[in-house]
């Protein structure tokens, strides 16, 4: 039955709407959740809060487990979803660049058009200097495109990747999720006596 739109259940002149509406509705749950908070943003970073890393494991867990649920029961067939192309050097960049800009400004790109929508200063600060860098990066396209476009690996995924089966790697990344949760209390109690 899915993907939706490449079987053609849902037209594909549907695409930017139905994007528009997950974009709407991730971004109330972003501010309902207070990640427009670039202080609990950061907190996974000095250890005092791990709202971001639990609730986004969590999402990731609960995907991961719904899609490949879906895929047993026909409903799905995983074959045919997306998989973003790899390319390994620029992919390591942009992280960096983008782990180096969270710390430093306490928010993620996404996170930070939140914070906008509900008239942080810091985050409109935060997003001119986002929509600077892009404009760096466009203009000078030319000096980036070797990286950018550098070790391609193709579509992959971290299944392909390892050769494992999907329902290990399902289980593997499940008990990974646990153990963090578990580590992650045990630091913010620890310092926590410093924070607050």
């Amino acid at each position: 039955m899915g993907p939706l739109i490449p079987n053609g259940l849902i037209p594909h002149e549907w695409d930017n709407l139905i994007a528009i509406l997950i974009g709407l509705v991730f971004g109330f749950v972003l501010e309902a959740s207070g990640f427009s908070s670039s202080r609990k943003l950061a907190g996974v970073f000095y250890g005092y809060d791990f709202a971001v890393l639990k609730v986004f494991f969590t999402a990731a867990v609960v995907a991961l487990i719904g899609i490949y649920y879906m895929d047993y029961l026909g409903y799905v067939d995983v074959t045919q979803m997306y998989v973003h192309p790899t390319y390994l050097w620029g992919a390591i960049v942009g992280g960096i660049i983008m782990g180096l800009g969270f710390v430093a400004g306490g928010f993620c790109p996404g996170t930070s058009l939140c914070a906008v929508a509900i008239g942080k200063i810091d985050a409109v600060v935060y997003v001119i200097g986002i929509m600077i860098g892009v404009f760096i990066f466009s203009e000078l396209f030319f000096l980036f495109q070797p990286l950018y476009e550098g070790s391609f690996l193709g579509n992959i995924t971290l299944v392909d990747t390892f050769d494992i089966n999907p329902y290990w790697f399902i289980f593997i990344f499940t008990i990974i999720a646990v153990i963090s949760f578990f580590i992650s209390d045990i630091i913010r109690k620890r310092t926590k006596k410093i924070f607050y």
